[in-house]
């Protein structure tokens, strides 16, 4: 299958237009998965950093390896990683085993647990780099490159034609669409009960079936979000990468489920409101549908 997308994807990508859907990402990418037919596509061949969609790399070459999952990972100073600016919710000293770490660093997109996860893998985090740019090549990813697990890196660079091989790969592990598919979990973590969320909140919202999905946000990658969706009745992978604002990722994902369903997007819907209405309101119309 994995092949088979990847064929159609590169043949087809240059000559969609992406006209259809009003994309605030800078790079976005709308392929069915059965067939490899590419529905929507804007700069999808150009690389830029991915952020916490890294961990979707990190995690299959995590599971590849096939280290016990029961094993109990303590965090280190050596897991603190002075670009992270979010507040994490394990801490220094932090023991879980890896099957939790494994959930907490998809779900959550924990930097700490998914740092635990290749600092602890055989050989050591040398073998883990290895081990990446061998997964990199053996999923012909062209324009990817991984330097370090978290994605807080902004070297740690794809496409969005890459990002679709990567979800494709991804379907495969179980844990990984566990994980992603969650809307939320709750951990003990030294001792407190802590409920963790997944950083994708149209998980579990409804009208969506997501069974894979991964956000990343860095202020050198925007706002990316890519996923795995059933929408009228098909099997769609998103890829959506480089939104400045802060609601724009899920606007383009509600403009594209909107388009798949045959509804018009938003700005579509303002557009014609926009021409219906009299001249005199013409100028406040137009205004609302540039928005």
């Amino acid at each position: 299958m994995l092949k088979v997308v990847v064929a159609t994807v590169l043949a087809t990508c240059c000559c969609l237009c992406w006209s259809a859907v009003s994309f605030r990402s800078e790079r976005a990418l709308v392929v069915d998965e059965e067939t490899g037919e590419v529905l929507l596509d804007k700069n999808s061949d150009s690389a830029a950093p991915i952020a916490s969609m890294t961990k979707l790399m990190t995690l299959m070459v995590v599971l590849d390896k096939a280290q016990d999952p029961e094993e109990v990972l303590v965090v280190e100073r050596a897991d603190i990683d002075s670009r992270e600016r979010i507040k994490t919710c394990i801490p220094v000293g932090t023991q879980l085993p890896r099957r939790t770490m494994v959930t907490l660093a998809l779900l959550a997109s924990d930097n700490h647990a998914a740092s635990v996860l290749a600092r602890t893998f055989e050989g050591g985090r040398a073998a883990f780099d290895d081990a990446m740019r061998q997964k990199i090549l053996d999923l012909d990813l062209t324009s990817t490159v991984i330097e370090e697990p978290t994605g807080l890196s902004p070297r740690n660079a794809s496409s969005a034609q890459d990002l679709v091989k990567v979800l494709t790969a991804a379907e495969a592990y179980p844990e990984i669409t566990s994980a992603t598919s969650q809307a939320s979990q709750t951990v003990v973590v030294n001792g407190r009960v802590r409920d963790f969320h997944n950083t994708n909140r149209l998980v579990g919202s409804p009208g969506w079936d997501i069974s894979l999905s991964k956000t990343g946000t860095t202020v050198a990658a925007g706002r990316c979000l890519a996923m795995r969706i059933q929408s009228a009745g098909r099997t769609i992978i998103v890829v959506l990468m480089g939104a400045v604002e802060k609601s724009a990722r899920v606007i383009d994902a509600l403009s594209i489920r909107r388009w798949l369903t045959g509804e018009e997007p938003p700005v579509l819907q303002a557009r014609a409101a926009a021409s219906s209405k009299p001249p005199r309101h013409r100028t406040k119309a137009t205004r609302v549908a540039s928005l």
